[in-house]
């Protein structure tokens, strides 16, 4: 019987106490203005902090308040900027879309282990002791800390020890470049094809010892690049990416392959019947794809053109075109 009657009282105080909650939320709710309203329903809803705030509603409310620029959503892109930019009445720069690349290519077949860590598996927890197990002090170390944070499943560890980037899922947040205790993850702009995968700063020997395709400074990439936009610096290839047009030489010329591209199919130059024989286009080839005499039409060697295009951009007489895949595109400025 006191258990009825305990079972009773208890839930009585448990109504009571619900409808005084009920009306306290009703009485006391904030009221949400209906423009953050209307930004909050074109926002992705993925609350994965890529604008700098704590959640889209969070976003909505600062742009609802002119406080911030309507561009910072990474994972709508142009079309959520686009809406926003209408619900505000403002222009809105549309930013470049952006994907993460791995500078990187020491995995297990690439390196040794300096010693056994037993430790946490995370890169950051690996990282503290000593720089990690690597024989690469600035290589990934390969725990999957980048695939822990994606919000996106964007990210899988591969089966050599690295991770595998799926660049349709990746929408640039930069949640995984700033878990990496190694800053070998860097946003690039889509269109960015080239870049160099390595972070290694040290000496060609001491490079060699610890990775195989590590950078080694040798500077053929600087001098090969017809837009000077490769450099070392600190024993480390860097590009620039506002010079680069993504010609791939520096790729084919690299002798450790530590710069690679994206593009998994290039263009082949083919020279039609408007060939005059000036032979500008066999002058610029860097990897005397060209034959012919002067004067007369030349031909490519298809085996051996890298599909950089400076053939195709230096003919004056529109002889060259860039065929054997989606067509030749010039990097938009």
């Amino acid at each position: 019987m006191l258990v009825v009657k305990a079972l009773i009282c208890l839930g009585g105080l448990g109504l009571v106490f619900s409808i005084i909650l009920a009306i306290a939320h009703t009485r006391l709710a904030v009221k949400v203005p209906e423009k953050q309203q209307r930004l909050v329903a074109v926002l992705p809803g993925a609350n994965c902090g890529a604008c700098g705030f704590a959640g889209c509603e969070a976003y909505a409310e600062k742009l609802a308040n002119d406080e911030v620029e309507a561009n910072l959503c990474t994972v709508g892109g142009k079309e959520t900027a686009e809406k926003i930019a209408e619900i505000l009445g403002v222009e809105v720069k549309v930013k470049e879309e952006t994907v993460v690349r791995l500078r990187c290519q020491g995995g297990k077949a690439e390196t040794s282990e300096r010693f056994t860590y037993l430790g946490i598996a995370s890169c950051a927890a690996a990282n503290l002791v000593v720089l990690g197990s690597k024989s690469c002090t600035f290589g990934c170390l390969g725990f999957g800390d980048c695939t822990e944070v994606c919000p996106f499943d964007a990210i899988k560890m591969g089966d050599n020890g690295l991770p595998v980037i799926d660049e349709e899922r990746c929408t640039g947040c930069g949640k995984c470049v700033a878990a990496c205790p190694k800053n070998i993850l860097e946003l690039l702009p889509k269109v960015q094809k080239v870049y160099v995968a390595c972070n290694s700063p040290k000496i060609a020997k001491e490079v060699r010892a610890a990775c195989k395709i590590g950078c080694i400074a040798c500077k053929i990439c600087e001098k090969s690049c017809p837009y000077d936009a490769i450099h070392v610096v600190n024993n480390l290839a860097r590009i620039d990416y506002e010079k680069c047009e993504n010609c791939g030489i520096c790729v084919h010329k690299c002798p450790t392959h530590c710069i690679v591209e994206t593009e998994k199919k290039r263009p082949k130059a083919m020279i039609g019947t408007k060939c005059t024989g000036c032979e500008e286009c066999k002058a610029v080839c860097p990897v005397k794809a060209i034959t012919g005499e002067p004067g007369e039409q030349h031909v490519v060697d298809l085996k051996k053109c890298i599909g950089c295009a400076l053939c195709y951009k230096n003919c004056k007489y529109d002889a060259i075109t860039m065929a054997f895949a989606l067509g030749y595109k010039e990097k938009v400025a």
